[in-house]
């Protein structure tokens, strides 16, 4: 039998699964989708909490295009066309350049913004909702130089890989798979519930001096794909 997350030692920042579906089902119900300004603070266990605070919301499926100064914006992340080649039907995404969602189910309550300090030339993230079991978070930052990205990097790493080593019926992450692409490296671990069963995965992104963490629930089948997909926007 599967254990319950809330008695596990890290569940304050893993037990955020029902959550989560609930809210997708709230944005599907009411229609929220792609809101390129939103503020997603606190996204915890993908997409368990997410607040779209500012205005701009934009039609279903959306290609991100909100772009910071910097040049690190949406279009560097996961696309709707990325997600449906993967065999996932985006039913829609929130965007935001803040750097305050979290970054996955083991960094509970951590946000780029805090990971970084703050010292990121640029943040983005998008949460994204499908049409059926799944949900996608990715949440990316630029570097002023190469050595903060080695560090961050190395720190997302160690964050994820947290994760790993748990007792027997526990949710954890697995081994870790390297893939190169658009001259950037990826790291990514499938994800297993209490039973065993694969759940999707999580990936470490590094392209240059841009670092990111995409985390996929639902569709352990299309974690590669995504992970592949999200290194390629991430170079451009």
């Amino acid at each position: 039998m599967t254990e319950n997350r809330a008695v596990q030692p890290k569940s304050v920042r893993r037990n955020r699964v029902a959550a989560a579906a609930c809210f997708a089902a709230a944005l599907i119900a009411v229609g929220v989708v792609g809101t390129q300004s939103a503020n997603a603070d606190g996204a915890a266990q993908p997409t368990a909490r997410r607040t779209a605070a500012t205005a701009g919301s934009t039609a279903a499926h959306p290609t991100a295009s909100a772009t910071a100064v910097t040049g690190l914006g949406s279009a560097g992340l996961v696309q709707s066309e990325d997600a449906v080649r993967q065999g996932l039907h985006p039913v829609g995404a929130t965007v935001a350049l803040t750097g305050r969602q979290a970054l996955s189910a083991c960094s509970g309550e951590q946000t780029m913004r805090d990971l970084t300090k703050g010292g990121a030339t640029g943040y983005a993230s998008t949460a994204w909702t499908f049409d059926a079991a799944g949900l996608l978070n990715e949440s990316a930052a630029g570097a002023p130089t190469k050595a903060a990205a080695d560090v961050w990097e190395k720190q997302l790493v160690a964050l994820v890989e947290d994760c790993q080593d748990e007792p027997a019926g526990h949710w954890h992450y697995g081994a870790a798979h390297t893939l190169t692409a658009a001259g950037g490296t990826a790291r990514w671990y499938p994800a297993y519930n209490g039973d065993g069963a694969a759940d999707g995965g999580v990936a470490v992104l590094r392209s240059g001096t841009r670092v990111a963490v995409v985390e996929l629930t639902g569709a352990p089948a299309a974690v590669e794909g995504i992970t592949t997909a999200a290194l390629t926007r991430l170079a451009s």
